[in-house]
């Protein structure tokens, strides 16, 4: 059986495992799900109904972009993207879930930007305050090192972050690059690995 993964060009979370999967070079088919209509064999396999999900060579599927990385890691680990020691594997943890949060609210924050809604000022304010608190700290971690754990290598935690700011620049605006230079200068810097710059969520015709 072929590997297979579902997924959505402008997903963030689904972009997280593209690279992942570029970069350990595993073979993969790529299945394009449209979100609007979701067809009945994607629903069969994802509970949640959401992209990614990926299925192995021998039929195990797995959804949630974070569950699908770590499986990758820790069954392809030729080049591994999350620490082995424990604390470090943590704190990698940590970053990760704080990049997918900040994707989470931006993603909502779209959403709701979509339905011009004047009624629901106070859940786009706590949306846009959440996004605002976030970005200053990536901003001030990248001022003390190259990547978001290390100075040698990226991580998972530096995926989940890219994937996030590439979806605000996507649907939101590119302001932050200059507001927040550190994080600017990674992001361009990142940019320039084949397997981020050919996974780049590009608009819809």
């Amino acid at each position: 059986m072929t590997r297979i993964l579902y997924y959505h060009q402008q997903s963030n979370f689904s972009r997280k495992i593209r690279i992942l999967l570029a970069e350990k070079k595993i073979d993969c088919e790529l299945k394009e799900v449209n979100l609007k209509d979701k067809p009945s064999e994607f629903i069969k396999i994802s509970p949640i109904g959401k992209v990614p999900v990926f299925v192995e060579e021998d039929g195990t599927v797995i959804w949630d972009s974070t569950l699908i990385a770590e499986y990758l890691d820790e069954t392809y680990p030729q080049t591994r993207f999350y620490p082995s020691h424990p604390r470090e594997r943590l704190e990698c943890r940590k970053w990760e879930e704080l990049a997918d949060h900040l994707g989470d609210n931006i993603i909502n924050l779209w959403l709701l930007n979509l339905t011009n809604n004047l009624e629901v000022t106070d859940y786009r304010t706590k949306l846009e305050t959440s996004i605002n608190r976030l970005l200053p700290i990536f901003d001030q971690q990248l001022a003390q090192a190259q990547y978001l754990l290390r100075n040698d290598t990226w991580t998972a935690a530096d995926i989940a972050a890219l994937c996030s700011l590439g979806y605000y620049s996507l649907r939101l605006n590119e302001d932050w690059v200059l507001q927040y230079p550190n994080l600017g200068n990674w992001f361009d810097k990142l940019h320039e690995r084949e397997s981020v710059k050919s996974t780049v969520p590009m608009p819809l015709n």
